[in-house]
């Protein structure tokens, strides 16, 4: 099956290309720029990822739709709050509406290149905070993408009910070069290890008895 992934340079992206590339399927990825802290370095790590896999990458540059939104995530908004997933300060890190708008993206390119699917890699820890990421929403946006596709599109999301643990564990299965990754939401060359992504990341390492390969701040 053709699939166009969105690719932000995560980790929870990488280990879905692996999966996808695993499970036999060719994968085109797109990527975006909006106008995040750390855009510049998920973009790197991303082209990076797909040149390791041998993956088509295409960047978009989304900068002036997202320039109008609010979330700290954003170069226009406030710090980037520290801390874990479930604190309520997180929710300053939602962006509007990002996910329906990538994609949407995702199935125009598919369509365009006689992709089946969209492939997300959304997951199990992001659902306290992000609604976008949600299985109802995944479902919702099945529907939608299918629908707006005249049934040519879905929607694939293989971590929706697997959290940050259980993501490593399938990525160290299949080899998945972690080093290449980009996780922390703050504007700097360094993953903070204080942010909430940065310590689920830390976390998902520890309790699956392996070593994060990137270097942090605080090293």
């Amino acid at each position: 099956m053709k699939v166009i992934q969105a690719l932000s340079g995560g980790l929870d992206s990488e280990t879905v290309l692996a999966y996808l590339l695993n499970d036999g399927h060719e994968v085109h990825c797109l990527n975006f720029t909006y106008g995040s802290k750390h855009n510049s370095y998920e973009c790197a790590a991303a082209k990076q990822i797909a040149k390791y896999y041998n993956v088509p990458y295409t960047l978009i540059d989304m900068t002036n739709t997202f320039q109008h939104f609010k979330s700290n995530l954003l170069k226009s908004g406030g710090e980037i709050p520290e801390g874990h997933y479930n604190d309520k300060n997180m929710t300053l890190t939602i962006v509007p509406g990002r996910n329906t708008i990538f994609s949407s993206i995702l199935m125009g390119y598919a369509e365009s290149i006689d992709a089946n699917a969209i492939a997300l890699g959304v997951h199990l820890g992001d659902h306290h905070i992000y609604p976008d990421t949600r299985k109802e929403y995944i479902k919702a946006l099945d529907t939608l993408i299918y629908l707006a596709s005249d049934k040519k599109v879905e929607v694939i999301t293989p971590f929706v009910n697997i959290d940050k643990i259980g993501i490593v564990k399938r990525g160290l299965e299949l080899n998945v070069p972690y080093e290449l990754s980009r996780t922390c939401y703050k504007d700097q060359p360094l993953s903070c290890s204080k942010c909430a992504s940065c310590l689920e990341r830390l976390e998902a390492f520890k309790l699956n008895g392996a070593q994060d390969p990137i270097q942090y701040q605080t090293d």
